[in-house]
């Protein structure tokens, strides 16, 4: 059995990594893609302590699925915003975001 340990270190890893690429990233669509690997980190860790914890119910997986199912919908309509501003700019950097400005 892997220990408890282990999967916490994999989510801190997992969410490093997306709190780096969300602060550093220009691109949209990698910006994006960070955000869901620090999603991904909390289900991670959902899960983990859900199966740690000893409880016979599945309370974690069911708000992992629940984690899962909203970053879907963010990412479509991130998308969406993203395709809307490119057809207008002809760019994806953040950069370029400028259309809210007097």
């Amino acid at each position: 059995m892997i220990p408890l340990g282990h999967f916490v270190t994999l989510s801190a890893f997992l969410f490093c990594v997306g709190l780096f690429g969300v602060l550093t990233q220009r691109n949209a669509i990698r910006f994006l893609i960070a955000i869901e690997i620090m999603l991904n980190a909390a289900g991670i860790n959902l899960v983990a302590f859900n199966r740690y914890q000893g409880a016979s119910d599945a309370t974690g997986q069911v708000f992992t699925l629940f984690v899962i199912g909203v970053a879907a919908a963010a990412s479509v309509v991130g998308l969406v915003l993203i395709i809307s501003v490119y057809r207008l700019r002809k760019s994806v950097f953040t950069d370029d975001f400028n259309l809210l400005k007097w």
